[in-house]
């Protein structure tokens, strides 16, 4: 019997001798290759030491890059002009004051040289009765008030900066715009009353789950589909159109309140906010003509009411009170601000409210505590131009400040950057049809993957990232 070895095929000689595994490149080596094999590595080894040395003393010797410098010159320049503006502003009120000052100064002295020489003329004729000295004891009141109230001005701060805003964008993550597959797939939906068929849907929400809470307007419910569902749940609604507390009629929107996992609806046949937990309901607000919904970081709830052409935010726990106006509710109108039938709604980080202006055919945009709102998209007449819209509805703003916007009638979802004259089409835009027909709400899952209420389809179709 012969003896068992372990010898193998070197790799570099080629001979059967006792080798020896290389764990990095996993090829044998007899004892003198390997060992040769090793000087390599270690010569590879201080080429790569000598490079970093070589990038570290660059390093140290780096100069600021010319493209900040010129960005750090074009920021000194704004704070110049921006100052230059400031103390402009400053001079020209101060004047105001100065000469408003001066003139109730020269308009008493000219009343009181009258009043001297009036009493000069009374002393030396000594012809005055008692409606001469009421007269001139009346003068002499009305002059001391003015000298110890003499300006009739006062200072007003707005809220809007007249001065112009800069930030740093960055232009990598702002070249890497989303775009979505054009073939949508249809998660929910088909026209009927069964629970894997909705009519008319309009408000939706996706969770963190990407579970979607559906505003099932002419079904009188909202609706739950679970991520890859058959067909939905009923969570609210579903006993018929009516006014009982377990009863919706139209509802619009649908929003999932994190702080206690219930739902916030705009029943809007109803004229009311109704809140659904565990099959549980209460009226939260009552006699407001709602129709779009949202709730910020801090928990406070937005309601559009199309009665007032307004946008009214609650405090969490007092929806009893009186909601306060942050947008319009200065009449119907197309003025900065005035808002004409608002519909959906959106609140991002800073509390700016995004407001689909419907017979405006315009998003406006209203910092918080803002007078007046901003144009963001639309607001050119209705079109299909890329700088028009046509009955805006649904209105989501991406982690970029991109503003989405449902351009209802003209069957196409749009993107605007804030400032830019013109809009993109991101889907749809191909007429009336298989693709999008009146499209409502929208909304992203966690992937930022689209999802469209299409409105006359009677479904919910889930537009694809490309990534």
């Amino acid at each position: 019997m012969a003896m068992k070895t372990n010898k193998t095929q070197c790799v570099i000689c080629n001979k059967d001798k006792i080798t020896y595994l290389c764990e990095g490149c996993l090829k044998t080596f007899c004892l003198m290759d390997l060992t040769k094999h090793r000087q390599i590595l270690n010569e590879e080894l201080h080429h790569i030491i000598n490079d970093y040395d070589q990038f570290k003393q660059r390093f140290g010797e780096q100069k600021p890059n010319p493209h900040d410098l010129f960005l750090i010159n074009e920021i000194n320049q704004w704070e110049i002009n921006s100052v230059d503006k400031i103390q402009q502003k400053a001079r020209d009120c101060r004047e105001i004051v100065i000469k408003s000052s001066q003139t109730c100064v020269n308009d008493t002295e000219k009343k009181f040289n009258d009043l001297n020489e009036q009493l000069k003329q009374f002393h030396s004729d000594n012809e005055f009765n008692e409606i001469n000295l009421n007269y001139l004891r009346t003068e002499l009141i009305k002059m001391r008030e003015e000298l110890d109230n003499p300006s009739k001005i006062s200072i007003q701060q707005d809220s809007q900066s007249f001065i112009n805003e800069i930030s740093i964008i960055s232009l990598e993550k702002k070249s890497n715009f989303n775009k979505w597959k054009q073939n949508a797939v249809t998660i929910a939906g088909g026209k009927g009353k069964e629970l894997n068929q909705l009519n008319r849907p309009e408000g939706i929400f996706t969770d963190k789950n990407k579970n979607i809470f559906i505003a099932d307007s002419y079904n009188h419910r909202i609706v739950e589909w679970k991520y890859n569902a058959k067909d939905g749940q009923i969570i609210a609604g579903g006993n018929g159109q009516g006014n009982r507390i377990n009863q919706l009629s139209q509802p619009t929107d649908v929003i999932v309140d994190q702080q206690n996992h219930s739902i916030i609806i705009a029943d809007r046949g109803n004229s009311r906010v109704v809140q659904w937990f565990n099959q549980n309901q209460q009226i939260l607000i009552d006699n407001i003509y709602c129709y779009g919904l949202a709730m910020d970081k801090f928990g406070f709830l937005y309601v559009s009411d199309r009665a007032t052409n307004a946008v009214k935010r609650w405090k969490m726990g007092e929806y009893n009170k009186e909601g306060i106006v942050v947008a319009g509710g200065n009449g119907q109108g197309n003025q900065f601000n005035q808002l004409s039938f608002p519909t959906f709604i959106f609140v991002d980080e800073d509390q700016s409210i995004y407001v689909s202006d419907r017979y405006n055919r315009r998003v406006m945009k209203w910092r918080k505590d803002a007078k007046e709102g901003a144009i963001v998209a639309g607001g050119n007449g209705e079109g299909r131009n890329l700088n028009q819209l046509s009955y805006p509805r649904g209105v989501i703003v991406d982690d970029l400040g991109q503003i989405y916007v449902a351009d209802s009638r003209n069957n196409r979802i749009m993107r605007w950057c804030e400032g830019k004259e013109e809009g993109e089409i991101v889907v749809g835009g191909n007429g009336e049809g298989d693709q999008l027909n009146r499209p409502m709400g929208l909304s992203f899952d966690n992937e930022t993957n689209l999802y469209v209420a299409d409105y006359e389809n009677h479904r919910i179709e889930k537009f694809e990232v490309i990534v």
